[in-house]
């Protein structure tokens, strides 16, 4: 007998079965682009040409076509990069972290986060490398044997620990969101009627089958991934920090940064989550599968994850003060009074005390109001990075070396370029990959309720029928349950 919560709100709306969720997400990647689809597309690719046009300036001209100084040698590549980082954190916690904790309501946002997850770290990975000034040279981070001499990496430096963390970061990455795929390309498979999509998913499924023992290596690897993946979710942006917090410059100098990171960059990634899934939750008519409960949840990840930023942002001034070290003192006065004090309130506004009005169920449960949340948590995010980056440093140990930050056009045009790269790719994904994970939400259909259970007799005759015309349902589908399971 099922047991019904009279708490908890359904997952999945609508009374689906397992064809309808097929059908649902299967129809927009066989479908022709719509109008919407292909004019958010012209937008992203007119600032990928932006993005372009940047770097080829960078590259050609050298980092001087950046708004950097003697003094503010770090500015908006850096800002860019943490910032990055920090958004493809949430992609992570999703899939590893919810996934080993049993929690269901991931599975109709997991693959979309996982996505986010590689297109933030390619657009963060953009920036170091343009920032060497030399990137044909950037294989010297390697320890690989050459013809120049003593050509070693330097494995004392918390910089060359970001390449090997980040790389790692992203192939666990990219192999646990490609894993989740081979079960919805062979449903893909099974349904595609021209030669060409039938062979490309015949490809990408790898000969996927659907068999018993198939589906026990699938969960077998999926755990161990997750396991895998978890320590990377405090670990990425733990080294991303160290960056400063091993250098000697004040306001930089706190062993508080790893767990402050951490804690922002799964922030900034859930707010980003929610911008994304709001977005596409509209556009393919998802309304059933991103449901008010999933945005409420993650919601309530990202209230709490702003009011330990919050805490963060007190405990730097207190250990600022408590130190009585004068230079650490003046940097965090300087942040909050200094010639940068708008950004430190837009910082102050964005991430402590706007996210608390989601304690008002009304906002928690709101689409557009908690669409502009996520981006005014993002945009706040952004400033937090720039506060400590570029604050800490214009403001030297000699007054005579002082020196204010003014981003060039080429600064500008690089970080909006790496949006539109970012929102590029993620259209492309979600026209052509399932943008939903087929097979785990139909793993919980039985989970939700919608005035009872989800059974719907009339709907579950109708997609047998279909499916013994077609002689066998997809390779993918779990087995179908009856009333009485």
């Amino acid at each position: 007998m099922q047991h019904v919560s009279a708490v908890r709100e359904p997952l999945v709306t609508g009374g689906k079965t397992l064809h309808d969720v097929t059908q649902d997400i299967c129809y927009q990647v066989e479908a022709k682009p719509n109008l919407r689809w292909m004019a958010a597309l012209s937008v992203a690719l007119f600032f990928l040409g932006v993005f372009f046009y940047s770097v080829y300036r960078t590259v050609w001209y050298g980092i001087g076509e950046w708004g950097l100084n003697k003094t503010v040698n770090w500015a908006w590549d850096i800002t860019n990069f943490v910032w990055w980082v920090g958004i493809g954190h949430a992609g992570t916690l999703i899939s590893a972290v919810l996934l080993l904790f049993r929690q269901k309501w991931r599975s109709s946002i997991n693959r979309a986060a996982e996505a986010m997850t590689i297109f933030a770290v390619i657009c963060a990975a953009m920036f170091p490398v343009l920032h060497m000034g030399r990137p044909w040279l950037a294989f010297y981070v390697f320890p690989l044997q050459n013809t120049l001499g003593s050509l070693w990496a330097n494995f004392n430096s918390p910089l060359l620990w970001d390449v090997f963390a980040i790389s790692t970061y992203f192939t666990v990455s990219l192999v646990f969101w490609y894993i989740g795929l081979i079960p919805d390309f062979a449903s893909i498979r099974d349904r595609a009627k021209g030669p060409i999509a039938k062979f490309s998913y015949s490809m990408l499924s790898f000969g996927w089958k659907g068999s018993a023992k198939a589906w026990s290596r699938y969960e077998t690897v999926s755990l161990i991934l997750a396991g895998v993946s978890t320590p990377l979710v405090l670990s990425v942006h733990t080294i991303v920090s160290m960056d400063f917090a091993t250098s000697v410059v004040p306001g930089w100098h706190t062993t508080i940064f790893p767990p402050y990171f951490v804690a922002g960059a799964i922030f900034s990634g859930f707010a980003m989550v929610l911008t994304l899934m709001l977005i596409t939750r509209v556009v393919f008519r998802l309304e059933d599968y991103i449901t008010l409960e999933h945005i409420a949840l993650m919601n309530k990840i990202m209230m709490v994850t702003g009011s330990i930023v919050g805490v963060a942002y007190i405990t730097e001034f207190f250990i600022a003060w408590y130190s009585q070290v004068e230079f650490e003192q003046y940097a965090f006065i300087n942040r909050a009074t200094g010639p940068y004090w708008w950004a430190y309130a837009s910082m102050m506004t964005c991430n402590v005390i706007t996210p608390q009005l989601v304690w008002f169920r009304r906002v928690r449960y709101s689409i557009p109001l908690t669409f502009i949340l996520s981006i005014i948590v993002n945009i706040g995010m952004w400033f937090e990075r720039f506060v400590i980056i570029v604050t800490s440093l214009h403001r030297d140990y000699l007054p005579s070396s002082w020196a204010m930050f003014s981003p060039s056009i080429i600064d500008i045009g690089l970080y909006v370029g790496t949006l539109g790269l970012f929102f590029t790719l993620f259209l492309l994904f979600a026209k052509f990959f399932p943008v939903i994970n087929m097979a785990e939400v139909k793993t919980i259909l039985k989970y939700t309720v919608d005035n009872g259970p989800t059974y719907n007799p009339e709907k579950a005759h109708a997609a047998h029928a279909h499916q013994s015309a077609i002689h066998g349902a997809p390779a993918s589908a779990p087995v179908t349950y009856n009333q009485h399971d």
